[in-house]
Order: structure tokens, then sequence, then C-alpha cells
């Protein structure tokens, strides 16, 4: 099995089913059994679908030593998920709150806390990382060393920067200048020529691997190494609720199944099917679909 590390946020989410966007203003609404809360975060969601697929993972990440902190350690630990570097570093755990409609539409309030302020030391970690296969580190402020201790040690460095319209974005500098393979979305883009702005970016970070997550239309794949680009359309396996986490599901399927050695079309491929089939429950780290239904799935 693939030995992954996951470095970034988990947080405490809150998902709540409204009648349609933009919402009317109304003084209370009940529904009833449809408000859930739940641990999430996108290094989260990632580790999740991981260990459904059946990865090796170690998770680095940040959390409050308050209540919600340690209802998240509690629960990992439960579940078997790896909690030894997850740092209780916070003044207070990070939450967000997902609104989402009948057609799946979300919007995402996000409450990081300090959690960009905070620094983690690596160099505890560097025995771990050396027997890692691939490094996923998501674009928070403390995973900036861990850019530059995994390309001493030859690692190679997967990372999505989601919502991306601006080569020189400040922010996401140093994760795309060091990411071998690099995920964004479609959402930014919308009047922009995906390949072209996809062309540009390999020309100024030399990304080996670009995927753009194009919702329902699918996906599209940029292999440096020929220069190709390759459409990969959208799949149904089953009726869609919310599609909140269905990029971190796309994101570690294509990692998983790369890393196990799939071309990377086919690892796409079989990513797209784990992304339909996890947007058919409401919650970002639930949903996932194992290694024998994403493989055997009837299309």
């Amino acid at each position: 099995m693939p030995n992954i590390v996951v470095s970034g946020l988990i947080n405490i989410e809150t998902s709540c089913p409204i009648k349609e966007f933009p919402i009317k203003y109304f003084p209370i609404d009940y529904p009833f059994c449809k408000v859930n809360s739940c641990i999430s975060g996108v290094g989260f969601n990632l580790i999740s679908n991981l260990k459904v697929l059946g990865a090796d993972i170690t998770f680095i990440s940040l959390v409050g030593s308050d209540l919600f902190g340690r209802l998240i350690l509690k629960e990992l630990e439960s579940n078997k998920l790896p909690v030894k570097h997850i740092f209780t570093k916070l003044s207070a755990t990070p939450q967000s709150v997902i609104l989402y409609d009948n057609s799946g539409k979300r919007e995402i309030y996000c409450d990081l806390k300090d959690y960009q302020d905070v620094n983690i030391d690596f160099s505890d970690l560097i025995e771990t990382l050396k027997n890692a296969d691939i490094i996923i580190a998501c674009n928070s402020n403390f995973n900036r060393p861990l850019l530059k201790l995994a390309s001493e040690l030859n690692k190679p460095v997967a990372t999505d920067v989601h919502v991306f319209s601006n080569l020189d974005d400040e922010y996401n500098r140093d994760f795309l200048e060091k990411s071998k393979i690099l995920f964004m979305s479609d959402e930014g883009l919308k009047d922009r020529d995906i390949k072209e702005f996809v062309t540009e970016v390999h020309n100024r970070f030399n990304n080996q691997i670009i995927v753009v997550g194009c919702g329902k239309k699918g996906a599209l794949l940029f292999e440096a190494e020929n220069k190709e680009f390759t459409e990969i359309p959208a799949v149904y396996t089953r009726p869609v609720v919310s599609t909140s986490g269905a990029g971190d599901t796309l994101f570690s399927s294509f990692i998983y199944f790369y890393s196990k050695g799939k071309k990377p079309k086919e690892a796409l491929q079989l990513a797209c099917i784990a992304a339909s089939y996890k947007i058919g429950e409401a919650g970002s780290s639930k949903g996932f679909l194992n290694e024998s239904g994403i493989l055997n799935f009837k299309i």
C-alpha cells in the first residue's frame, strides 16, 4: 500500500440544507434531522478517503486544547486514524459552516481561528518523511517549511490550491513552485481559457502533472512529459446530495491510485468515480467508496 503523508487542516463542520440560493430572509426554519456536525477540514477529508482506499497514512495538523480539539482526538483514535502528529497549539479549534441546496450547490463559512499564525517544527518528523512515497502539503502557512524539507529529501509534493486564477498569487507561490502534482478548481477560471491558463502555470512553475476539477463537466489533466491535455468526463454513480468535499475526494483518490502505479489518465478516471460517489452524501468527510468499489464500478 502507498505510504502517504498528509499535512493540513482539521476542523469541526456543521452542514445545513437551505431552500435555495440566494437565501431569502426567514426568521426561523426547522430542518429536522438535517443539521449535522462532524469532523472535517481539507486534511481530514483527505486522510478519511485515503484510509477507506487503504493507504498507509501519516497525518500532521493543529487543533486547540478546547472541547472540539479533545473531541477530534478522541474520535480519530476511535476510528484508528493517526493522531501522533496532531498538535494542540491553537487557541481554539477551527470551525466551518456549510449551507447547501437541493441541487448540491454549497456556500462555506470557514473560521480558522489562529491556525494560520502557528508553526510546526518538522525536524522531528524527518524519518517519517523519508519513508513517504508522496507528501500532500495543503496550502496552509505552517506547511511552508515542509515544502523545503520535502525538496531536500527528494520527496514528491502534491498540493491543491483550490480556487486559483492569478499566477502572481503571493500566498500560493511556495506551493506552486514546489509541487510536482498540482490540483485546482475551475471555479476561479470561468472567464479564462483553462488550457491556456494551465499552460501558463506549467511554464512558470514547471509542475509535472496539473489537474483542474471542473465539477459536473469532469476534470482536465495536463501531463508535462508529453505536453498533453486530456479531458476526463464526469460520471454518474448516484444522486447528488452535496458537492462539498468533492474536490478533496478527487485529489486524494488520484494521489492514491497514482502512488500505486496507475498512469495519470487512469488514476484520474478512477478519481472521478470516487468523487461522483462521494457527493451522494452530505458532509465533506463522508460518503467514500473503497478501492474495490471504485475499480469494479460499472459506468
